[in-house]
């Protein structure tokens, strides 16, 4: 059975004990612009939760899920099932709430503790009616994020993350009296995890991820998390190169041109850090030499920077090396192909890369200037690399062959052999001249 039609099952069921079934959240709002949301919620009015579950376990098999909370699922389905709730905040921590279940405090009362108003509209499963009592569906018309309750929206500061996710994946303006009341909220209780939760929403489904953070910039609220960002603001290019204006217009340009190879990329997620993350170094590196300003070096300066902005949010230690290997290399491509570079240059390049193919993308996404020639040579010397990294090459096992006992060299001479794989030698030639450097090394 079907997660909706299985939504419809137990709202019969229900109904036949008095109570009602409603659709609440994003599937709500989603299903009201056309959007698919696989995401299904219920929300049960009007009977207790011992005839819930009476209910539910007819239906299926209970997992627990969250029995306390009024939160139940079912074996084998995504649906989510709850009953309405109070909610008390005790402390700053989002677990720092105390709960009770009330299925009895009726829509308006369960519908309050939502965050925006077109996150509080609720569809009865049954009839299709839609329920809006703060309205949602105006501000949906008229793409408003908008906070529900002022009392209990600063409760969850995560909050503040959602209404810049939410702009940048729906294209919603946030409402003034939102912005003004997001201002005053600390974020510094969030988790790390929470955080690049919403993060990951912005940069993997926004169509123009800089939305995110310009409105966080907009409510002053870079500082505790993305500090790195927040400096970027104000410091100079040369326009020359950079007519767009300063580092922090570039970056979100950039961010927002990823996208078009977003979905090229292995993990999505780590290409799209490293276009937010390339031109950090500006930080440092930035200065004015003779009237004209130069960030030299910027590219390998602005590393520790990087390591820090990264750790601050995110516990994935590939993250860390996917985009300190691509961000310190992200200006090579284009410098080595104005600068008519070897193929054995390149070869070195695409080799140190974590992911070419992704550096090339990168390159792009920074130079919208770059042509499609050059764009079509990249790729050329791309291809030439893979097909050279395709030949046979000296091994280890090759050198035993030749008589040589593994030791302590045998690191050197391999680097050595790699050294003229990317050269194009072949590998007969290649191992002569890896065993003739043997033979020298042993003198």
């Amino acid at each position: 059975m079907k997660d909706i039609d299985l939504a419809r099952d137990i709202a019969r069921k229900v109904s036949l004990h008095g109570g009602r079934a409603f659709f609440v959240g994003g599937f709500v709002r989603d299903s009201l612009l056309g959007l698919t949301n696989k995401d299904i919620d219920i929300e049960i009015h009007g009977i207790s939760p011992d005839t819930l579950r009476a209910i539910l376990s007819e239906t299926g098999q209970i997992l627990e899920m969250g029995e306390a909370f009024g939160i139940f699922s079912l074996k084998g389905h995504g649906l989510d099932i709850a009953m309405p709730r109070l909610e008390e905040a005790t402390g700053r921590g989002h677990r720092d709430f105390d709960v009770s279940v009330d299925p009895f405090i009726g829509t308006k009362k369960a519908a309050e503790r939502r965050d925006f108003t077109v996150n509080a509209l609720m569809e009865d499963v049954l009839t299709g009616e839609i329920i809006d009592h703060f309205g949602g569906k105006e501000d949906l018309k008229n793409k408003i994020l908008r906070h529900v309750s002022t009392e209990s929206f600063p409760e969850d500061p995560l909050r503040v993350l959602r209404l810049a996710q939410f702009s940048a994946r729906f294209g919603f303006t946030a409402a003034e009296e939102t912005k003004e009341l997001c201002r005053k909220i600390d974020l510094s209780s969030l988790s790390r995890e929470r955080i690049e939760g919403e993060l990951k929403k912005a940069l993997l489904k926004a169509g123009r991820p800089s939305v995110f953070f310009e409105l966080l910039r907009e409510i002053d609220a870079l500082g505790v998390w993305f500090p790195e960002l927040g400096r970027l603001i104000g410091i100079g290019q040369n326009p020359v190169f950079h007519p767009e204006g300063d580092v922090w217009v570039h970056t979100m340009e950039v961010l927002d041109r990823a996208v078009l190879y977003r979905d090229k990329a292995k993990d999505p997620y780590f290409f799209m850090l490293s276009a937010l993350c390339h031109d950090i170094g500006k930080i440092t590196a930035t200065e004015e030499i003779d009237g004209v300003i130069h960030a030299y070096s910027h590219e390998t300066k602005g590393l520790p920077l990087i390591n820090a902005f990264l750790g601050r949010f995110t516990g994935e230690r590939d993250a860390f090396t996917y985009v300190l290997n691509q961000t310190r290399l992200h200006m090579k491509p284009y410098v080595m192909l104005r600068a008519c570079s070897s193929l054995k240059s390149f070869n070195k390049l695409f080799d140190e890369s974590i992911s070419p193919e992704e550096l090339l993308y990168l390159a792009f996404a920074d130079n919208p200037k770059m042509t499609e020639e050059e764009k079509n040579s990249l790729f050329n010397k791309l291809s030439e690399f893979r097909e050279i990294m395709s030949r046979p090459f000296v091994r280890g096992k090759d050198l035993i062959e030749a008589g040589l006992s593994p030791d302590k060299s045998f690191s050197e001479l391999l680097a050595f052999s790699h050294k003229l794989r990317l050269a194009g030698i072949s590998k007969e030639s290649a191992l002569k001249q890896t065993l003739s450097l043997a033979r020298k090394n042993n003198r």
